[in-house]
């Protein structure tokens, strides 16, 4: 028999489950996420140090994270978000901002961790991804919300296009386990 006390218990973690629920399927939260995962990954490639094979595996994580985080937002969340920014450049900029950092992926794809510009080129990616979401976060993430746009929609198409690019990295053995 449940106590009211029990009751009550439960009522807040079903809500907090909810509330934890709707929260993953907002656009800009799913956003911020992989901001975060991949935040945490580029701290984890500086204490890689002088271990080169551990520097590849993780920058090939950070490179799947980014190539699909970019795959989202370019053809899902930019194209919505543009009827919602006052100034089409704002959605402009970070296109350019993907495509350079696209060049230094692939740049370094072509690469070995011993080679001598390599941790150069992975703390520029570093610094380039740290510009590109902070002017999201700060600003362009902001500026759609306050207009209306509809992040729990925008949301649902982003969460079931990445659970579809990340089951085809699994196939394709590019992910850490």
């Amino acid at each position: 028999m449940a106590t009211p006390q029990s009751s009550t218990s439960n009522a807040r973690k079903a809500a907090a489950r909810k509330a934890a629920e709707t929260r993953a399927k907002d656009a800009i939260a799913l956003l911020k996420a992989d901001h975060r995962k991949v935040e945490g990954l580029f701290a984890k490639y500086e204490e890689a140090k002088e271990n080169d094979a551990r520097k590849q595996q993780i920058f090939q994580q950070i490179a799947m994270e980014l190539k699909i985080h970019m795959q989202l937002e370019e053809e899902i969340f930019y194209p919505q978000s543009r009827e919602f920014v006052e100034e089409e450049d704002t959605v402009n900029e970070a296109e350019v901002e993907h495509a350079a950092a696209k060049d230094l992926i692939s740049q370094l794809e072509g690469m070995a961790p011993s080679d001598e510009m390599y941790d150069a080129k992975v703390k520029v990616l570093q610094e380039q991804i740290e510009h590109h979401v902070e002017e999201e976060e700060e600003e362009y993430f902001p500026e759609v919300k306050k207009n209306g746009m509809d992040t729990k929609a925008v949301g649902e198409e982003i969460m079931a296009k990445k659970q579809a690019l990340m089951a085809q990295a699994d196939g394709d053995g590019r992910r850490l386990q």
